[in-house]
C-alpha cells in the first residue's frame, strides 16, 4: 500500500474516527458518504469511544503475506459501545481465553511493515481486554 493511502486513512485507524449520519444519528464506521441507514448525506465526523466487547472471533494460523511473524493470532468482530461492528486483531490476551462478550478497549499498536527492513511501518487500531471491567 503506497504512503498517501496511510496518510489519508491516519484518522481511522489511530482514533476510530466514523461519521455520525445528521439525519438519522446512526454511527458509521468506517466513514461513508452516505449513510446505510437512512441513504442520506453523511459527513460529520465522530469519534468513537474505542469501548465495545467481543461479537465473534477466530484464531488464524494460515496468514496473508505481510503477517507471519504475527502468526497465531486472534482476530475478532468487536461490537462498538456505539452500535457498528469492526473487524480487529487483539492483542495482550496472555494466557486469558478470549470469550464472547469479554469486553476490549482500543489500542493504537503496529500492524506490519510494509516493504524490507527500511519500509514503511504500519500503525493501526487493535483491541485489548479492558482489565477489572464491570461488565
Amino acid at each position: 500500500m503506497e504512503v498517501p493511502r496511510h496518510w489519508r486513512l491516519r484518522k481511522q485507524r489511530y482514533a476510530l474516527v466514523g461519521e455520525v449520519c445528521p439525519h438519522c444519528q446512526a454511527k458509521i464506521f468506517p466513514p461513508r458518504d452516505v449513510c446505510p441507514e437512512c441513504n442520506g448525506e453523511a459527513k460529520t465526523p465522530y469519534v468513537f469511544s474505542g469501548k465495545g466487547e467481543v461479537y465473534s472471533f477466530t484464531r488464524m494460523s494460515t496468514v496473508p503475506a505481510g503477517f507471519e511473524a504475527q502468526a497465531p493470532y486472534t482476530v475478532a468482530l468487536v461490537k462498538l459501545d456505539e452500535g457498528p461492528i469492526v473487524t480487529a486483531q487483539l492483542t495482550d490476551l496472555g494466557d486469558e481465553d478470549v470469550k464472547i462478550g469479554m469486553p476490549v478497549e482500543m489500542v493504537t499498536r503496529r500492524l506490519r511493515s510494509d516493504g524490507d527492513e527500511r519500509g514503511i511501518l504500519v500503525y493501526g487500531y487493535k483491541f485489548r481486554p479492558v482489565v477489572g471491567s464491570p461488565r
